[in-house]
């Protein structure tokens, strides 16, 4: 064999070796990997080639599987009343992937779940038979929330203040998780018209969205005031001019009502008739940190807020002149919170100044209905005494009876809450955004928190009103919760 075959022969068995030594290694090192990547083929076919395990409301299923046809993948999702539990579903989608709830817990529901699985599906590398996942949310809250926002744009959440487990969330206009869940046409066509949308159907505002949060923020002022003894009581006069000259400039701050008597306005007043003036000096008395150590014990600028969902991180900012200060004391400048943050604020003070960790799932089952994993009630924080929630809830219940929130009077049922409308955009150029937050606990001491926001941007501004547009709605979930 001369010189230069021989040479061919050697380069062309290391070219051989290479490949075996690749292939082996892409059969021991990647294959796992390789089997589990959402984008191969094979295991997308795998996945939907048997029914899905269930999402569960109180007892029923909110989800289910349909066969397909023509199609590699033998089923689909299919939802039951999909707009209305979006926002606790998420989608599970053929093409688009899966969200929040179908996301978190997609191992479970389609069986590849080691917890799923028995020993003959470990050693063949077949599918478990899929698990459900069991909600905390109430269908009659939950229906409340959705029937009341209807084609506004907003969202509501209710919170059991003694468990943690939310009973609603709502976040509208809304979308049918169902008419994307195939590969056909027609989902692409869907799935471009939701995305076209500028409404955003497919965000989840109760959640993911935040927003200012205007006068209800006053909740977490008053309660900084009164944890650390700038005022002993709630009926204790305040030391509040008005109007008020916001520290540093010659602007004034005033109040919605002109007549209202905030000068030196107790806490309970101060509440009844919303005055900026006194949340705002109260805010700059505190000074930022107090308001901010306040305001993060109730869950503010918590990145890793779970329900189990990834919650948006409310924020109350730092580092800003006395002036801003006094906005945030109103909850504007830059103060954002999801409506899932104000329902917990409202909740804390509902259950003596305790924070129930809030959550949305109470089990995760396997196919034979034993319990994976189990969610019970847990604290998260305790902001205030249970002196300073006596105070806040009976200045509460002034707002209701007194003040700006009548709307939601339950008759023979305790009720405490506080409005809010929240300017926003350039120069306040929008429509504000109208908040109701509160609580309700009847005879039988059941109880909820809820908190309810409305973004009309069609509506006439001067009839924006959280009592007008918000509080039905809350008084109609409280209603359905306390049943």
């Amino acid at each position: 064999m001369n010189k230069t075959i021989r040479r061919t022969s050697v380069f062309c068995l290391l070219l051989v070796l290479a490949v075996v030594a690749r292939v082996s290694w892409v059969q021991v090192a990647d294959g796992p990997k390789l089997a589990s990547d959402s984008y191969n083929r094979r295991t997308m076919i795998a996945q939907w080639a048997n029914p899905l395990g269930d999402i569960v409301v109180a007892g029923k299923p909110v989800t289910g599987s349909a066969a397909t046809s023509g199609s590699d993948f033998k089923y689909k999702r299919t939802y039951t009343d999909g707009p209305m539990y979006a926002a606790v579903t998420g989608r599970s989608s053929q093409v688009f992937g899966a969200t929040q709830l179908e996301g978190i817990y997609q191992n479970v529901l389609n069986g590849t779940d080691d917890r799923t699985k028995g020993i003959l599906d470990t050693l063949t590398g077949s599918s478990g038979k899929p698990g459900d996942v069991l909600t905390t949310i109430d269908p009659a809250v939950q229906k409340a929330a959705y029937d009341g926002l209807g084609s506004k744009n907003g969202a509501a959440v209710a919170i059991d203040p003694s468990t943690g487990q939310i009973l609603a969330m709502v976040s509208t206009p809304s979308y049918d998780p169902g008419k994307i869940a195939g590969g056909s046409q027609a989902d692409a066509t869907a799935w471009q018209q939701l995305n076209a949308d500028k409404n955003q159907p497919m965000l989840n505002r109760a959640l993911r969205q935040t927003y200012p949060p205007g006068s209800t923020f006053k909740l977490v002022v008053a309660s900084a005031a009164l944890q650390d003894g700038l005022y002993s009581s709630v009926d204790q006069p305040t030391d509040s001019p008005n109007p008020y000259t916001l520290p540093g400039t010659t602007d004034t701050l005033t109040n919605e009502e002109a007549s209202a008597p905030c000068k030196d306005a107790s806490i309970r007043v101060a509440l009844e008739y919303s005055c900026n003036t006194v949340f705002a000096k109260m805010a700059v008395d505190l000074g930022q940190a107090k308001v901010k150590a306040m305001a993060d014990a109730y869950g503010f600028d918590d990145s890793h807020l779970e329900i189990p969902v990834s919650a948006a991180t409310s924020v109350y900012p730092t580092d800003m002149p006395k002036s801003s200060t006094a906005q945030t004391g109103i909850g504007q400048f830059d103060v954002r919170a999801t409506p899932l943050q104000m329902a917990m604020v409202v909740s804390a003070i509902a259950n003596g100044g305790k924070l129930m960790a809030p959550h949305m799932v109470s089990k995760v089952t396997d196919g034979d209905g034993n319990a994976l994993q189990s969610f019970g009630p847990s604290v998260k924080s305790t902001p205030i005494s249970s002196h300073t929630a006596d105070e806040l809830r009976s200045a509460m219940v002034s707002v209701i009876q007194q003040g700006t929130g009548t709307n939601a009077r339950i008759p023979g049922v305790e009720v405490g809450g506080k409005t809010g409308t929240a300017q926003h955009g350039v120069d306040n150029s929008g429509n504000p955004y109208a908040w109701f937050v509160s609580y309700a606990k009847n005879s039988a001491g059941k109880e909820v928190a809820v908190a309810v926001m409305v973004d009309d941007p069609n509506a006439e501004r001067a009839e924006i009103s959280g009592n007008g547009f918000a509080g039905p709605i809350a008084k109609s979930m409280m209603e359905a919760a306390l049943k």
